[in-house]
């Protein structure tokens, strides 16, 4: 019995190792299969590859803290508002800030603009969905239009949170009318619709 047992053990062995020896094989030949595409001449890779786009990028240069970089133009409220990098009072004082930590207006990802509720931004509130938001600037004119309109409080930081493409996140104290720091935010996102040189 015993020695029936170890025949057992060691066949199932070599049938295990086997199939082993037949996947690595298999494996290494499809790999060999792909080494053998032909490549090409600028990229080096598979002439059959999807190619890979290269955007240069829009500034030439990141400004300055409290330097103009452009103008909100709000066709519904027939406003054109000066943009600074920045959000610290000095600059909200002379118009729209632009939070340092997100990309510039027309780039890639979310583009975040606040200002005071009882100065640049007193009408935000008859802004909503689908209307309008574009901003000039030195790389361009971009043009984009509000999808959402939020409601959050005043320390919600999924207002900055990275987006997966160029979005406009604009933001001001709420509710409107409220005397002292107010509790919320109004918040305007808005997807980029178009842009012109």
């Amino acid at each position: 019995m015993n020695g029936k047992r170890l025949v057992r053990f060691f066949g199932a062995s070599l049938i295990a190792a086997g199939i082993a020896v037949v996947g690595v094989s298999g494996l290494k030949w499809k790999s060999g299969l792909e080494a053998a595409k032909p490549l090409s001449a600028e990229t080096e890779r598979p002439v059959d590859a999807a190619p890979i786009r290269s955007q240069a990028p829009l500034y030439s240069k990141q400004p300055k803290i409290g330097e103009q970089i452009g103008e909100l133009i709000i066709p519904k409220l027939n406003a054109s508002l000066p943009i600074y990098h920045g959000t610290d009072e000095d600059e909200l004082e002379k118009g729209v800030g632009h939070y340092a930590g997100s990309v510039l207006p027309g780039e890639a990802d979310n583009c975040v603009l606040s200002g005071h509720r009882d100065t640049v931004f007193r009408r935000l509130g008859e802004v909503g969905q689908g209307d309008l938001l574009i901003v000039r600037t030195s790389a361009g004119t971009f043009t984009y239009k509000v999808r959402k309109v939020r409601i959050v409080d005043a320390d919600d930081r999924t207002v900055i949170v990275p987006k997966p493409k160029a979005t406009l996140t604009v933001s001001t104290c709420y509710p409107f009318r409220y005397v002292g720091p107010a509790p919320q935010r109004y918040v305007l996102v808005a997807n980029l619709i178009n842009e012109r040189s």
